[in-house]
């Protein structure tokens, strides 16, 4: 082993130990975590060599390790920070040659949990399709190959889009994250039904794919082996193999460039924002003075703004998972497509924590409660234009995947009542109950305020609910009589006026309260 190298290894198992050292909290978080990893590897071990013999194990497996490589690749993009050694930038000012940068990096690289977490999971796989001597010793260069191309997929996906990453806008990609996770989810959720009912035989259409896709290839490699089809087995071995000198390759290259090209990631940006700047952009749409002026800002916040964005995209995820996946399942209803409204209805809760410090500048223009009261209503505003569409939207995808025509206009109405008692509550806990939101770390509320923000969310809930309760009543009673099919349409412009008064005399009484405590909503604000 060269002296780059040993230097880098040490240095990762260096920033490991270091970062244990830095809190009890941190510590003891990264010892759960990894204690928790390593059962769930050592368990799908157990489960996968419990699985040999298994008619259709071989599907599975090779399905698992594509799965695998999939996670290496997007992991660099969601997660830019989660290992530091992922930036090649901090070496580009030291004398080495890329060459032997990419060895040593490449050798830092499986040290962690997630490299033994992979190599517990591709030997499981290998171990529970190989029969034989000859597979077995097969199966070793097939774990080690495969580990290898996740590894140098996900540090050539690194350094290919390192300026994006290290920027504003690419550490932004982690807001997605959120997305992927609930995504992905549902789809285990929606795969584990369907093998529980049909059996992994469900599998082998897309492993006759995959097992042509590195690092799957390398898997199926020995099972290729262990039914005698050795030439298969070596062109599959040699796919691997090729695809980890491309990876290789196209890494050296990229840090190449790096390491000798200038930083020009920002001028994109900036021509982009001097082209917006003189087209007048959204600000050309909206109504002119206040109004206009606080729903383009509450609308760069959600799109600029990390913590903002990261509780729209999660809101905007969750509002379409639940009813599109449960009708896709076949087990859902129409109802379930007031989550959408529901669940963008909580971003109208603490908006003036939202803005975190800078709300003193706009607490320095509320003199009156009528200003608070044109705040607040334009800020409402700029949460419909995205609501309203986005849950007519949803209510009539889950419509159409259910069939269900006949119950779209009350289940329009029951979304726009709900909106509209969510915006109601939503202002008046924004003025009684704020709260700081951290601008560093993964914390949504500061400390010591948790029970603020336990009050304002779970009790404004609780109470929109039961504002909500004039329009479910009438709704089950049309159903109940057997009047829906002819009166159910009145539902709609019924929630939809109920909806508005409520949102009208939320700010009404909202708005004369956060006039008259603006000290204490910018001091609670401000903490953290």
């Amino acid at each position: 082993m060269s002296g780059v190298t040993t230097t880098l290894a040490r240095l990762k198992l260096s920033l490991l130990r270091n970062g244990l050292r830095q809190s009890g909290g941190r510590r003891a978080a990264y010892v759960a975590s990894a204690v928790v990893a390593l059962l769930f590897a050592a368990l799908q071990l157990a489960g996968l060599i419990a699985l040999r013999g298994h008619a259709h194990v071989e599907s599975l497996v090779v399905l698992a390790a594509a799965v695998l490589g999939l996670g290496w690749a997007v992991m660099p993009l969601f997660f830019p920070s989660g290992d530091e050694t992922l930036d090649p930038t901090r070496l580009v000012m030291l004398p080495l040659r890329p060459r032997p940068l990419v060895r040593a990096l490449l050798t830092a690289s499986l040290i962690g949990i997630g490299p033994l977490f992979t190599l517990c999971l591709l030997t499981g796989s290998a171990v529970a399709v190989a029969h034989g001597g000859a597979a077995f010793a097969v199966g070793v260069i097939a774990v080690a190959l495969a580990l290898l191309v996740c590894v140098a997929l996900a540090r050539a996906v690194a350094a290919v889009n390192v300026r994006l990453l290290t920027s504003r806008k690419g550490r932004d990609l982690a807001v997605l994250s959120g997305l992927v996770i609930a995504v992905g989810a549902q789809l285990v959720n929606f795969g584990a039904q369907r093998l529980g009912s049909s059996g992994l035989a469900q599998l082998d259409p897309a492993a006759d794919v995959l097992q042509w896709v590195p690092p799957a290839s390398a898997i199926a490699a020995v099972h290729a082996v262990s039914e005698g089809s050795y030439g298969i087995a070596a062109a599959r071995l040699a796919l691997s193999a090729l695809a980890l000198v491309a990876l290789l390759s196209l890494w050296t290259r990229h840090l190449t460039r790096l390491m000798t090209s200038p930083d020009g990631s920002t001028l994109a940006a900036a021509d982009t924002a001097a082209r917006e700047r003189a087209s007048g952009g959204l600000a050309g749409l909206l109504p002119p003075g206040r109004t206009g002026t606080v729903v383009e800002r509450s609308l760069r916040y959600a799109w600029r703004d990390p913590k903002t964005k990261a509780a729209w995209v999660t809101s905007l995820a969750i509002g379409v998972i639940v009813p599109v996946f449960n009708a896709w399942q076949g087990t859902g209803s129409v109802y379930f497509a007031c989550f959408a409204a529901g669940m963008l209805g909580l971003q109208m809760y603490n908006q003036f924590g939202q803005d975190t410090s800078a709300f003193w500048m706009v607490a320095m223009t509320i003199s009156s409660p009528r200003d608070a009261y044109v705040e607040l209503r334009a800020r409402a505003l700029a949460l419909l234009l995205v609501t309203l569409p986005y849950a007519t939207v949803v209510t009539v995808v889950t419509t159409a995947m259910l069939g269900d025509w006949s119950r779209l206009p009350e289940t329009l109405g029951l979304s726009f009542a709900l909106l509209g008692a969510m915006l109601a509550t939503g202002a008046w806990a924004s003025a009684r109950f704020p709260y700081s939101i951290p601008q560093e770390g993964h914390k949504n509320v500061a400390p010591g305020q948790a029970g603020l923000a336990w009050i304002s969310l779970f009790g404004g809930m609780f109470t929109s609910a039961l504002l909500c309760a004039p329009v479910i009543a009438l709704t089950i009673r049309l159903h109940v009589s057997g009047g829906d099919d002819r009166w159910g349409w009145l539902l709609l412009p019924v929630g939809t006026v109920y909806g508005a008064a409520l949102t009208l005399l939320g700010l009404r009484l909202a708005a004369p309260r956060a006039a008259a405590r603006l000290p204490e909503i910018l001091t609670a604000v401000s903490k953290g």
